[in-house]
């Protein structure tokens, strides 16, 4: 006796499709402020190809409080979304000054 397996393909793709990383509500908002802050502050988030921490927090907390009074969300979760901007910026920056 041999036992068929059916496969889906509408629930197979829909699994793919819920496994993929969600993008945290205010993630353009935020990178766009962290873009903002560097160029207003004139303090680059990478010098001499490394990573300016400092930089890259003084944005970050900038872009979080925005974000916190934008959406109303609890800090950790502004400063969530903030950091993963300001670190973007960091590496894209980072890589420009490369090539």
């Amino acid at each position: 006796m041999s036992l068929q397996r059916r496969l889906s393909w509408n629930t197979a793709l829909r699994d793919v499709r819920d496994d993929r990383a969600k993008v945290p509500a205010g993630l353009l908002a935020a990178k766009a402020s962290v873009n903002l802050t560097v160029r207003t502050s004139r303090r680059p988030l990478v010098v001499a190809g490394k990573f300016d921490r400092s930089a890259i927090m003084q944005a970050a907390a900038k872009a979080a409080r925005a974000h916190q009074e934008r959406f109303g969300c609890a800090w950790a979760e502004a400063m969530s979304v903030a950091l993963k901007a300001a670190w973007g910026a960091a590496k894209l920056a980072r890589h420009m000054a490369a090539h």
